[in-house]
């Protein structure tokens, strides 16, 4: 696999460099793969931490990346362009996080059989279900809340009146009447020449990223709706590879949870390359198991193609 045309990682991350270190190595350990990292600017201080590897670069530019905020669409933009910067005959740009592992071989085998792919999790959205993009969200509303707050009740209820036809706060900014909106989960993997099209078109387009900085959650609709509106919708696989289990409490449903040992037969039977949510202070065994066990460029013997949806 030498002679293959690296990927390039990208990766968010704002706590535990020790278990960022450990998909890191996951990533680079057969020099088939790339990494750049953004670290939260409120912890900054763990990039001295980082493993040092002509494979990784850490962004010098930091900002504050915030849950439901434009600054999460910000932060994966700066990591774009910085693989862009680069130079590098990439083949593919894949967002993760820092709380994710490799949890099955052969990732890197699967998009060398599929180079002109899309992957990322997605559906169209209706009018009626589109109140995140169509109304204007103060920056207090943005914002995680795992409890019974009095924000949720008002997201919920500007929501509800939206699907009934009264929306108390309109996105004043200019959307097209032709483009329809998507959404998905954030992650994602994509061609180099997908990535640069994309950058292309808003550095063209300014009034398409105006429209995002005043939404709830953009970070789940801003690329997708991008690339599904464009020439590229076609090459789109409704997949990214990642496994998670959410939560259905009031205090757990926005958010996955985390990983355990207990966990591992759900992660391996579900044939994903990638898990998410990983906390080494809260289980550690888990994360060592997949760190020692799983790397991006070894061969998968139980090979599936992949095809679009």
């Amino acid at each position: 696999m030498s002679a293959a045309q690296k990927t390039a990682f990208i990766l968010q991350i704002h706590k535990n460099p020790g278990q960022v270190n450990k998909f890191i190595h996951q990533l680079i350990s057969n020099d088939q793969a790339d990494v750049y990292i953004h670290i939260d600017k409120r912890n900054d201080q763990i990039g001295s931490k980082l493993i040092k590897n002509k494979n990784v670069k850490v962004l010098d530019k930091a900002i504050v990346c915030e849950w439901g905020d434009i600054s999460q669409v910000d932060t994966t933009l700066l990591l774009i362009r910085e693989v862009l910067a680069a130079q590098k005959d990439y083949d593919f740009i894949c967002l993760r996080s820092g709380q994710d592992l490799l949890v099955k071989n052969g990732f890197k085998e699967a998009l060398e059989r599929n180079k002109k792919n899309i992957y990322m999790t997605l559906r169209k959205v209706d009018k009626k279900n589109s109140g995140l993009m169509k109304i204007h969200w103060p920056k207090v509303t943005r914002r995680r809340y795992t409890s019974f707050h009095p924000v949720r009740v008002y997201r919920s209820i500007v929501q509800s009146l939206y699907r009934k036809g009264l929306n108390l706060f309109p996105n004043k900014n200019e959307w097209p009447e032709d483009y329809q909106l998507y959404n998905g989960a954030q992650w994602f993997s994509m061609p180099l020449e997908v990535a640069q099209y994309m950058i292309d078109f808003m550095d063209a387009n300014p009034w398409y990223y105006q429209y995002f900085e005043n939404t709830l959650c953009p970070d789940e609709w801003f690329f997708h709706t991008l690339i599904m509106n464009s020439h590229y919708r076609e090459k789109v696989v409704n997949e990214n590879f990642m496994y998670v289990n959410w939560g259905n409490t009031i205090q757990t449903r926005n958010s996955p949870l985390y990983l355990k040992e207990e966990d591992i037969e759900s992660i391996e039977k579900s044939g994903q390359y990638f898990a998410r949510k990983f906390d080494e202070d809260i289980d550690c065994s888990v994360v060592d198991y997949f760190a020692h066990k799983v790397s991006v460029g070894t061969i998968n013997y139980d090979k599936q193609e992949l095809r679009s949806v």
